[in-house]
């Protein structure tokens, strides 16, 4: 990978916020902002678009195991829930 911060190693964060930077740029190639508007809109919507997707990751491996049900809503959202025919196993 090549580095884009200067001289320097960086630092695990800076390397994250430039990720995130590079990601939300590949997303909306027409973008541009000032620090501030990035800071308040690309990096926050760019942490919240690749939580949602881990997120959703997640619950669907867990609807796999059968663990949680999903019913999709009329609007298209899909609601989830313990499946209460499984015995999970009980957080610690």
């Amino acid at each position: 990978m090549t580095k884009h911060l200067g001289k320097g190693a960086a630092s695990g964060s800076e390397v994250e916020v430039e990720h995130s930077v590079l990601a939300y740029l590949h997303g909306h190639p027409q973008a541009a902002d000032t620090l501030r508007g990035i800071v308040n809109w690309w990096l926050p919507q760019q942490r919240y678009e690749n939580g949602c997707q881990h997120i959703e990751h997640v619950l669907g491996r867990l609807v796999a195991e059968g663990l949680l049900h999903c019913d999709q809503l009329p609007d298209g959202e899909v609601l989830y829930a313990l499946n209460k025919h499984t015995r999970s196993p009980q957080p610690h």
